[in-house]
C-alpha cells in the first residue's frame, strides 16, 4: 500500500491510526509529518511512541529541536526513536546547526519529523509523508494522508 487517506473523529482515533501505521515502521525509516499548527501531528507521534512502548511523555520538542525516546520493538528488540520539530528553524544553517542531517540519515533509530517542510531538501528518497488537514466541512474531523515514497531504482541522494 502506498496512498491512504483515513478520518479521525477525535484524538483517540488519531492514537489509534497512528499506532497501526507504525506497525509497518522500521529502524531507519523517515516520517515526515505535515499540517497546521494543532492538526495533530505530535498526537500522531504520541500514538506512534505507545506503539513501541516508549515510557517517556511525548511533547513536541518545539524548543529543543529534537527529542529521543526509547522503545521496543515487537520482537523485543530496542528501538531508538528521534521526534523532531522544525517550527522554530528558519535557515538551512539552523538545521545543520542542529545536526539535523546526522539526525535524519541515522540508520539506528526511527524518525519522525514535524514541519518537514523546512527540510524537504534534506529528506531521503524515501520516506513516509503524513499530512493531517481538517477536514473543510468540519474542523473537528481531521484527515490523514499517509504515502510512502519509495527510493526509485538506481536513484540515490546526493
Amino acid at each position: 500500500m502506498d496512498s491512504e487517506t483515513l478520518r479521525s473523529h477525535n484524538e483517540e482515533e488519531t492514537l489509534a491510526i497512528a499506532r497501526q501505521f507504525a506497525e509497518r515502521l522500521a529502524v531507519g525509516d523517515v516520517v515526515a509529518l505535515y499540517g497546521d499548527l494543532g492538526a495533530g501531528k505530535t498526537e500522531f507521534v504520541k500514538g506512534v511512541t505507545s506503539y513501541f512502548d516508549v515510557e517517556d511523555l511525548v511533547t513536541s520538542p518545539t524548543f529543543t529541536i529534537i527529542n529521543q525516546y526509547r522503545g521496543v520493538m515487537p520482537d523485543g528488540i530496542p528501538v531508538k526513536i528521534y521526534h523532531v520539530d522544525l517550527y522554530r528553524i528558519d535557515s538551512p544553517q539552523e538545521l545543520a546547526n542542529v545536526g539535523f542531517d546526522d539526525c535524519v540519515f541515522s540508520h539506528d533509530a526511527i524518525k519522525l519529523v514535524e514541519w518537514s517542510e523546512k527540510a524537504e531538501h534534506l529528506l531521503p528518497a524515501a520516506h513516509f509523508s503524513v499530512r493531517i488537514l481538517a477536514d473543510p466541512t468540519d474542523d473537528t474531523v481531521r484527515i490523514i494522508e499517509i504515502h510512502h515514497q519509495r527510493t526509485p531504482i538506481g536513484v540515490e541522494r546526493l
